[in-house]
């Protein structure tokens, strides 16, 4: 037995018209086929949908109530072949993304492009604070960032859940660990971000939690400055779990005081109109309404 689109169609297409001819017309094929269509259904299933009154197709109770549950499919599929059909057509136009990493939001941005290759993608990477800026004051259309503040002047999405996690180079002794504590990393040299990063931010929380003030060796204003510094025996450094898909000189170690996942999140001002805006949600997931 099979419930398909078209037979779904042809069935709906009646119900509407009255008639398998007027059906017809309004789908766009023969006669003969939205006949029979309705009653290979009817016969597979062992059911009655039409009564047949002269010339006109009354529906049953039954097809009624078909037509109740498949016409919201019908309005799905027509959703989603305006978005596909869109694929030709966005010939041109720039998305501006901002980063707080660059993971996952190239991943994101990836899946983006092999939907709508065509469109260009500006790409600006900065702390989180400045990323937040960005998309306030619009120079970026679309930002991601974890810990999204719940904030009535975004739209906001979860696209995955992650931890911040000690970095260390591979030959460090807390490699062989399968979780550190925060007072362990006391011992060693560390590496921190500028305050203005909410990975930062985290692992300042979990210091003050547990009654410690620690001095970092170095503290750096990027990202890439955090992973060249633990790649080159600097000091063990912090990082947003998949924040990076760098794997060389770089080991990840669990913190038990940060286990708990905070999410990350695809986010534009609440009243941020335009094509490319919607698409980049649709694209990578985003189709639960907008978190407040």
């Amino acid at each position: 037995m099979a419930l398909t689109s078209a037979r779904v169609r042809a069935v709906n297409a009646v119900f509407d018209a009255g008639s398998f001819a007027a059906a017809a017309r309004r789908i766009g094929v023969t006669q003969s086929a939205v006949a029979q269509s309705v009653r290979e259904l009817e016969g597979e299933f062992g059911v009655t949908l039409f009564e047949r009154h002269g010339a006109n197709l009354i529906p049953t109770s039954l097809c009624r109530q078909l037509y109740g549950a498949t016409s919201r499919m019908q309005a799905v599929e027509t959703d989603a072949l305006s978005i596909l059909s869109q694929r030709e057509e966005l010939a041109g136009g720039e998305l501006r993304v901002g980063l707080g990493n660059s993971m996952p939001g190239m991943a994101l941005i990836a899946t983006f492009k092999q939907m709508y290759p065509k469109v260009q993608v500006a790409i600006e990477i900065g702390s989180w604070s400045a990323i937040v800026a960005a998309v306030v004051d619009q120079r970026v259309d679309i930002g991601v960032l974890p810990d999204v503040p719940a904030d009535r002047r975004f739209r906001r999405e979860i696209c995955l859940e992650q931890r911040v996690v000690a970095l260390c180079h591979p030959t460090h002794p807390l490699k062989k660990k399968p979780q550190v504590s925060i007072a362990e990393l006391m011992r060693y040299p560390l590496v921190f971000r500028t305050r203005d990063s909410s990975t930062q931010r985290a692992i300042d929380r979990a210091f003050r939690t547990a009654g410690l003030r620690p001095i970092p060796s170095i503290v750096v204003n990027t990202r890439e400055g955090m992973l060249e510094a633990v790649a080159n025996h600097l000091g063990v450094g912090f990082m947003w779990e998949h924040g990076s898909s760098r794997v060389d000189r770089i080991a990840k170690v669990p913190i038990a005081e940060l286990d708990a996942e905070s999410p990350e999140c695809i986010f534009a001002l609440s009243g941020k109109k335009g094509r490319l805006v919607e698409l980049f949600f649709l694209a990578n997931g985003a189709h639960s309404p907008p978190r407040e």
